[in-house]
C-alpha cells in the first residue's frame, strides 16, 4: 500500500462520535507532519458532520483538495433514530430537551405515511443552530449570542426518505438526499408534520456519492497504517 498525500488522496474516515469534523483534519495533518515530515500538507474535508454525528468523512489531501467541491455536491446517505414527543433549540441532542409534546395518537402507520410528505424537491429552513452565514456571521453565533436568527427556505431534494423501525418515542429512518440537506431539519419537520415535536437523536453518514462507509476506517487505524510506510 502506498500513498502520495502531496500529489492527492481521498481519504475515507469513519468520524468518530463527539469529534468535530475540523477535529478529524486536524489529526490527520498532525499524523502526516509527525509521521512523514509534511509540515504544509493541504488538507480539507468534503462535507461536515456535526459533532454528535457518526460515519463517512471524506478528507482530500494536496492537489486532491480541488476535488473537495465536486464531492460536496454528491447525494448523501444517512441513516439514524428520530425521537418524537420532545424537541431542542438545535434539533438534535447537543443541547437539552426545552418542549415536550403528547405523542400517543402517533400509530407506526401515520409515520410511515408521512414520509411522502418530504419525498421529492422541497423547501426545507435550515436549523438555527447551523454553520450557514448571515451578514458575514454564523447563524449558530448569533443564536448563541442569543440574537433573533431568522433562516431562510431552500430547495432541497430527498430522494428517499424509508422508516426502517418504529419504536415509539423512537423512529428509525434511512435517507438519500442532494447537498444542502439538514437531517436535522428533516426530524424537525417531520414531528411538525405528526403533530407534536421531534429531534435528531442519531445520525450517521453512510454515503458519500459512490464512496461508502464500509471502505473508510477510523483515526486511529489510519494512524497506524501511516505508521508502517
Amino acid at each position: 500500500m502506498s500513498f502520495h498525500f502531496e500529489k492527492g488522496e481521498i481519504l475515507l474516515i469513519d468520524k468518530p462520535y463527539g469529534w468535530t469534523s475540523f477535529d478529524v483534519v486536524n489529526y490527520i495533518r498532525v499524523q502526516l507532519r509527525e509521521k512523514h515530515a509534511l509540515p504544509k500538507i493541504k488538507a480539507g474535508h468534503a462535507g461536515t458532520l456535526d459533532p454528535l454525528a457518526t460515519g463517512l468523512l471524506i478528507v482530500c489531501t494536496g492537489k486532491a483538495t480541488k476535488r473537495i467541491a465536486e464531492l460536496q455536491n454528491s447525494d448523501k446517505e444517512y441513516t439514524g433514530t428520530f425521537t418524537l414527543g420532545a424537541t431542542t433549540p438545535c434539533d438534535d441532542m447537543e443541547k437539552p430537551v426545552d418542549t415536550i409534546f403528547p405523542y400517543d395518537h402517533i400509530t407506526e402507520e401515520m409515520v410511515r405515511d408521512t414520509t411522502q410528505k418530504f419525498t421529492g424537491k422541497i423547501q426545507q429552513v435550515p436549523p438555527v443552530y447551523s454553520a450557514i452565514k448571515i451578514s458575514g456571521k454564523r447563524a449558530y453565533k448569533l443564536a448563541r449570542q442569543s440574537e433573533e436568527v431568522k433562516m431562510m427556505p431552500r430547495e432541497v431534494e430527498i430522494k428517499l426518505f424509508e422508516i426502517t423501525a418504529v419504536r415509539l418515542p423512537e423512529v428509525d429512518y434511512r435517507v438519500i438526499c442532494s447537498k444542502g440537506t439538514y437531517i436535522r431539519s428533516l426530524a424537525r419537520d417531520f414531528g411538525v408534520a405528526l403533530n407534536t415535536g421531534a429531534y435528531l437523536s442519531s445520525l450517521c453518514r453512510q454515503r458519500i456519492g459512490s464512496y461508502k462507509l464500509e471502505d473508510a476506517v477510523t483515526p486511529g487505524v489510519f494512524s497506524n497504517i501511516i505508521g508502517f510506510l
